[in-house]
């Protein structure tokens, strides 16, 4: 019975399905065309009519027939459009007794419609608008909407960007040095890169991950090598395919992506519990039977996957060193970045291949005792940390304000308190052994772990005066935005405290309330205003007859916490921002829409900008060739910059001083 009654149900669901389906489908299908070069270009709109169907034409029959087609601009596009819209077709017409026999005009094979566009004050346009037509069935009048939209850039002659000398669309400088020179700096760049607080985080990880797999010297080295040469090939090829398919700033996207983000915090959290001895993370028996029988594939591919973890969660804090060389890579030149990227890899696999080594020490110091265990639940601990770091980016991109600044804090204090009280033997977890007896059968605690629970008690009780508002300078690049926790100590941000608010000159209000919350604990501390928004800023910066620093910065930028921590807060560095520039900080990662009328298609980022931080994005890659963040230029009121190069990041308060007192001479010469 069941046999028989099965397919008659999965008939009937059928159509169900179909019926309300086929009755919305739509008369009429669209298919949208551009064509043209220089400043003059075509936009053909082509409508086909299917059989038994007539559609009205754009030809308007007045008031006895308001029938005809109507096609839309968006305010936007309604700016760039050249003559007339044509329309061209095999036209029919006829009385019509419906409408006091006034003659219409219809089409019921196709039609197109033409529309010219001129881009001589721009050289890119997003084109928007609805095509609103009647259809006559039978005897049946219907009318429906058809929404289009379609992206034109300027062609130039040599098929590619146009590029404008005044603005330095790219890093000429970069462009222009040796591959030679490229492969030195970028290798230089990757032997810094361990030392970011993304990078370095994840060496706990691959010390616990080694453990397991290097049983004897011979197979860490061989575990080395394929660690090193997963991340060189990752790097090099991912890095340079995802840019150039997705644009140049496709990697930092992914280190803000909300998604990718709470991707990391599962990630990081089953790791954590792991580590804690809630369950081991393994292959099926069968699984690890297939790879042995096959010389280590498995073993290859899960170090591999290993190493796909760490470039994907260290994008955050290597995106400002490889962000130029993706930059390049994006405007046609492959050798350079390629060069570039092998040598940023290379210098980030050797300390990593050391590493991978270290495992296989670990093994042979000896397998007695439960140390071991120890270091694993410890690491777990700490990964547990790490994994709400990740849910704060997401946090903050969403606006969803679960991970508070305090909030966060109160976590943070509780987990590194259990890992100093479990460190001191007091917590046991499933496979961890009983303290080591001395000689009168006493359970003692050794001096190494000892030492490691005073550093851990230390840096608790270091946290705990910021859920009154502390900066905690030392940490400060981990923990979310001052202005995100909901009591603060009062004073600081007036505008009195700067100087250039009392000779008139107009303060922020553009995304101040968006935006205020996202400000360094320094801003607040010393009372520096910033601008978010660059025209805003530019205009203060002409009354106030003072130099314009651009401040591209990110929500979710770590090396922008530590700068804003290590360098702003130096009071020679705040004295010059307060009393002779003017801030303006641009967040690339904020998702605040435009208007419909402020969006367009950037060259550059080779997508649709439609909100602020990409507006943002597109400014500092289509004029100053970069990507990466934090990055500062310094322009005078005729948007020139008042230094070569920008400034990326260096914790070298002095350097930064110096950078500073450049720019104040050359804007003075100016003058």
């Amino acid at each position: 019975m069941l046999r028989i009654l099965k397919p008659l149900i999965v008939c009937c669901l059928g159509l169900c399905l179909f019926t309300p389906v086929n009755a919305q489908e739509k008369p009429v299908s669209f298919k949208v065309q551009k064509e043209g070069s220089g400043d003059e270009y075509l936009i053909k709109l082509k409508a086909i009519i299917k059989s038994g169907n007539k559609l009205f034409s754009i030809n308007n029959f007045g008031a006895e027939a308001p029938i005809n087609t109507q096609i839309i601009f968006d305010s936007a596009a309604k700016q760039l459009l050249k003559d007339s819209l044509k329309e061209t077709g095999n036209a029919l017409s006829e009385t019509d007794a419906t409408f006091n026999n006034a003659t219409v005009t219809f089409f019921t094979d196709s039609v197109e419609w033409q529309q010219k566009i001129d881009l001589a004050k721009t050289d890119s346009a997003v084109i928007k608008g609805t095509i609103t037509y009647f259809v006559k069935t039978g005897e049946e009048y219907n009318n429906f909407e058809e929404p289009f939209k379609v992206t034109i850039v300027k062609a130039t002659g040599a098929g590619g960007a146009e590029i404008r000398s005044d603005k330095g669309s790219l890093n000429d400088n970069l462009k222009n040095r040796s591959l030679l020179w490229i492969f030195l700096a970028a290798f230089a760049g990757g032997l810094l890169a361990v030392l970011t607080p993304c990078v370095f985080s994840m060496i706990p990880v691959t010390v616990s991950f080694f453990t397991k797999r290097s049983r004897n010297r011979k197979e860490g080295i061989k575990n080395a090598f394929y660690y090193s040469i997963s991340i060189i090939l990752i790097f090099t090829l991912l890095g340079l395919l995802i840019t150039l398919i997705f644009g140049p700033a496709a990697l930092n996207k992914l280190a803000t992506n909300w998604i990718a983000n709470l991707v990391f915090f599962a990630l990081f959290l089953i790791f954590g519990i792991s580590f804690l001895g809630a369950f081991e993370i393994a292959l099926p028996s069968s699984w690890t039977n297939k790879a042995s029988a096959k010389s280590g594939t498995g073993n290859f591919w899960g170090i591999f996957f290993m190493a796909l973890t760490l470039v994907l969660v260290s994008f955050s804090c290597t995106g400002p060193i490889i962000g130029n060389l993706l930059v390049l890579a994006s405007k046609g030149s492959f050798v350079g970045p390629m060069i570039g990227m092998f040598g940023f890899s290379l210098a980030l696999a050797l300390p990593f291949s050391l590493f991978a080594l270290f495992p296989g020490m670990l093994n042979s110091l000896g397998k007695a005792g439960g140390w071991l265990n120890a270091v694993k639940v410890t690491l777990g601990f700490l990964e547990l940390a790490l994994a709400l770091k990740f849910l704060s980016n997401a946090d903050l991109v969403q606006g969803w304000r679960l991970l508070d600044r305090e909030i966060f804090l109160a976590l943070w204090i509780v987990i590194f308190f259990l890992l100093g009280v479990y460190l001191l033997g007091k917590i046991k977890f499933h496979h961890d052994d009983q303290l080591p007896k001395n000689d009168f059968g006493v359970p003692y605690l050794s001096v190494t772990r000892l030492f490691f629970a005073i550093g851990t008690f230390s840096f608790t009780m270091y946290m705990i005066p910021g859920m009154w508002g502390a900066p905690l300078n030392g940490i400060s690049a981990f923990l979310p935005p001052y202005g995100t926790q909901d009591f603060l100590p009062t004073g600081g941000n007036t505008l009195a405290n700067s100087a250039h608010f009392n000779t008139g000159v107009n303060p922020p209000a553009k995304y101040v309330k968006e935006l205020s919350p996202y400000e360094p604990e320094v801003v607040r501390k010393y009372g520096l205003i910033a601008y978010f928004d660059y025209d805003e800023a530019l205009a203060a910066a002409r009354q106030a007859k003072k130099p314009l620093m651009l401040d591209f910065t990110g929500i979710n930028c770590i090396n922008c916490r530590k700068m804003e921590a290590q360098v702003w807060s130096s009071p020679e560095v705040m004295r010059r921002l307060k009393e002779d520039f003017v801030v303006v900080s641009l967040y690339t990662d904020v998702r605040i829409g435009l208007p419909e009328s402020e969006e367009f298609y950037s060259k550059e980022l080779e997508e649709n900008v439609n909100t602020v931080g990409e507006k943002f994005m597109h400014l500092q890659a289509s004029r100053y060739g970069s990507v990466s963040q934090p990055f500062y230029i310094f322009l005078d009121g005729k948007e020139a910059k008042l230094a070569p190069d920008g400034y990326g990041y260096d914790p070298s308060v002095q350097k930064f001083v110096q950078h500073l007192d450049n720019v104040i001479a050359e804007y003075k010469k100016r003058l």
